[in-house]
């Protein structure tokens, strides 16, 4: 997970100076704030309505929480960044909705990384985006080629991504982790043999 979301960050160029919102405050959009907290984000606002995972978000390094979805959400994240938007947007949930979110509260000239799992065919890429100069970029996240990079933050106890875990099962109540995490009473689940 926390390689996804630093990909997330990477492709958006986030870094120092920068303002970013996450979308999603599921285990990848967790580890998308925990990334760009490590690449020195100035402003990390989380976009999230799940209030155990949003306190785990601020421990991670947001510096806001949006709980809003939709227009009001947007209206939100523009307010916080004087009417701007924000620098990079990290979509980590895939859905439409999230899409149009994230179209709507990135800044011109500004980038939006989608590794949620696309759960649409079509969406809002009209010349509008080209006129306001987006990269739109993202995907599956080549988590190989960052562990290098990322073990060493890990290891020496600068980071925890494993905190996204909250509950461990054993390989006979796999069915069990799996429907916990579709109904929200988990987050992440280990599976312990």
């Amino acid at each position: 997970m926390f390689c996804v979301g630093h990909h997330a960050c990477v492709t958006a160029r986030v870094g120092p100076r920068t303002a970013v919102t996450v979308i999603g405050d599921g285990a990848v959009g967790l580890s998308a704030v925990l990334a760009a907290r490590r690449l020195q984000a100035e402003r990390i606002i989380l976009m999230g309505r799940h209030t155990q995972r949003t306190d785990l978000g601020r421990e991670f390094g947001a510096t806001d929480v949006v709980a809003e979805r939709g227009a009001e959400g947007v209206e939100l994240v523009r307010e916080l960044t004087g009417g701007d938007g924000t620098h990079a947007v990290l979509e980590c949930v895939g859905s439409k909705p999230a899409l149009e979110m994230a179209l709507g509260v990135v800044r011109d000239g500004g980038a939006i990384s989608r590794v949620g799992l696309p759960q649409y065919t079509e969406g809002p890429l009209g010349a509008d985006l080209v006129l306001r100069n987006i990269t739109i970029t993202g995907g599956a996240a080549p988590a190989r080629a960052y562990i290098e990079e990322l073990l060493p933050d890990v290891l020496e106890g600068r980071i925890e991504p494993g905190r996204v875990f909250d509950r461990t099962v054993s390989l006979d109540q796999v069915p069990d982790g799996y429907r916990a995490m579709a109904d929200r009473e988990a987050l992440k689940v280990l599976i312990q043999p």
